[in-house]
């Protein structure tokens, strides 16, 4: 790989009330270069990027763009020096357009007045063309799958004049197709010459696009090297510190299963996403659910929960009826929902106020909340789980999204739930943290709780699951005893509908 580098941020250091959080990192980025950004909760990578872009400034070391040394202390002088990021929350307006999109804020004008919506719509073409991306400028981003949305959002960093290009964790939420589909883009991208940061915990995926690994930890870097010098163990093993390959082992369960379901779901169907679905759960198992992106889990999770409410069948808790949330919550069911920042947690919020809204009627007397048993609880919680925080006073915003998912996951299991439903439950965590929520798992089953895991990562769901369904257009087009499951591969086959 060339020595010609595009970027190179030098002995980086940035503390946060006297913490210090970026150690003298270093991170070196080529022309024309896919450079994977890997770490564990807390390593700094988050920091690293958002100094890059202007979001934060650094304390001390240097940003060199193009052999020229540079000073970003906004997310202005980032896009002038041709930086973008992809977030992997999308920041797309849904009931715009896609040319509008693409030029939000920066819509070429009639004069100093009136935007110019032919030159936007051909400037739009334009880049679409570039990329050989078949969309149509016109049409509302919301009439577009996911997989459209990130050809979307690379578009409009493009129209900025971007050479480096940051990705965090892009295929978070898309399909096989759709993935395939953006590495093929990616590629395009830097044969083009632009560089890409890419940030993933999805190891496969970083040594299939990616030409070479830093790793940090604990605010320094431990590791740059090219992804034909490594194997996915010594990535791992440089991250978390451990011997790799422990964390998803399966370990075959004995639980002593009563004669009676705990949940019962009879004939489920909820519009075209869920079809005559019937399964049952069991007090101290694990039932994993699998399926490709619009086979209709989250749908099924949501009805059991009582957030959508079914065209036709039942849901039944010890045999009482789920028509609502408050249903699902007053019988002991749970849900920790698929996208954690929007639906689980008030990210300007502390820790202890996110633990205590579940509970907030448990915990008032009178007019009042009792502050000292929600910090009480909150403090066991952070214990239990191994959340990393300062206290019950940080916000929640400022922790990693292990971290994150762990307080969504404590919020829940405060409350002693007969069943945990738990959607996408290691999305967009290291493999630290995946390791850690698969243990919360399966010492909740055996303590006797219920538990269904959704999930995209196969190789989770093998870990963890007792028994799997697989999901195919809106039914249950299998059911697998883990035990009965040779290989991955297996089970990928089956939710490919074989």
């Amino acid at each position: 790989m060339s020595e010609n580098y595009v970027l190179k941020m030098e002995n980086i250091e940035k503390s946060f009330n006297g913490v210090p959080v970026l150690k003298k990192a270093d991170f070196f980025l080529a022309k024309g270069e896919i450079h994977a950004l890997c770490g564990g909760n807390g390593a700094g990578k988050s920091t690293l990027m958002k100094i890059l872009t202007g979001v934060y400034t650094k304390d001390d070391g240097t940003i060199t763009i193009d052999n020229d040394s540079v000073q970003i202390n906004s997310t202005q002088d980032a896009e002038k020096n041709g930086i973008a990021m992809i977030f992997q929350e999308f920041s797309l307006i849904p009931t715009l357009t896609v040319a509008q999109n693409i030029f939000l804020a920066r819509e070429p004008r009639t004069g100093k007045t009136f935007i110019n919506d032919k030159e936007c719509i051909r400037a739009a073409e334009d880049i679409l063309k570039k990329l050989n991306v078949d969309i149509d400028p016109n049409v509302t981003v919301d009439s577009l799958g996911v997989g459209y949305w990130q050809m979307v959002e690379i578009a409009k960093a493009l129209s900025k004049n971007a050479k480096i290009l940051i990705m965090d964790e892009p295929t978070s939420s898309l399909s096989e197709s759709e993935t395939v589909s953006l590495f093929k883009l990616v590629k395009q991208l830097k044969d083009s010459g632009i560089s890409i940061v890419y940030i993933s915990h999805r190891m496969a995926e970083i040594f299939e696009i990616c030409d070479k690994v830093t790793v940090l930890k604990d605010g320094r870097t431990i590791l740059t090297e090219e992804c034909k010098n490594l194997t996915m163990d010594k990535v791992v093993e440089s991250m978390m510190g451990v011997e790799a390959g422990k964390s998803f082992e399966w370990i075959e369960r004995t639980f002593d299963r009563p004669d009676r379901p705990i949940l019962e779901v009879k004939n489920l169907s909820y519009g075209h996403r869920v079809k005559d679905v019937s399964f049952e759960l069991y007090p101290g198992e694990i039932v994993g659910m699998a399926g490709l992106m619009g086979s209709g889990r989250t749908e099924i999770a949501q009805c059991l929960f009582g957030m959508n409410h079914p065209d036709s069948g039942e849901v039944l808790i010890e045999g009482n009826r789920v028509k609502r949330t408050k249903d699902a919550i007053r019988n002991g069911i749970a849900l920790v929902p698929e996208d954690r920042r929007k639906q689980g947690l008030v990210l300007d919020h502390t820790v202890r106020d996110n633990m205590m809204l579940p509970m907030i009627k448990q915990l008032t007397k009178g007019l009042f909340v009792d502050d000292s048993r929600g910090n009480s609880l909150t403090a066991e919680f952070i214990a239990k789980l191994n959340i990393k925080t300062d206290g019950v006073s940080k916000l929640v915003k400022l922790l990693s999204g292990g971290n994150q998912q762990k307080i969504v996951l404590a919020k829940w299991l405060a409350q002693h739930p007969k069943v945990l439903i738990l959607d996408e439950p290691t999305i967009g965590v290291d493999i630290g943290a995946k390791s850690e929520i698969v243990e919360i798992i399966r010492s909740m089953a055996n303590e006797g709780m219920a538990i269904l895991v959704i999930s995209s990562e196969l190789e989770e769901l093998l870990a963890v699951s007792d028994r799997i369904l697989v999901l195919y257009n809106g039914t249950i087009f299998k059911e697998i005893y883990r035990k009965n499951i040779e290989s991955e591969e297996e089970l990928h086959h089956a939710i490919q509908g074989y």
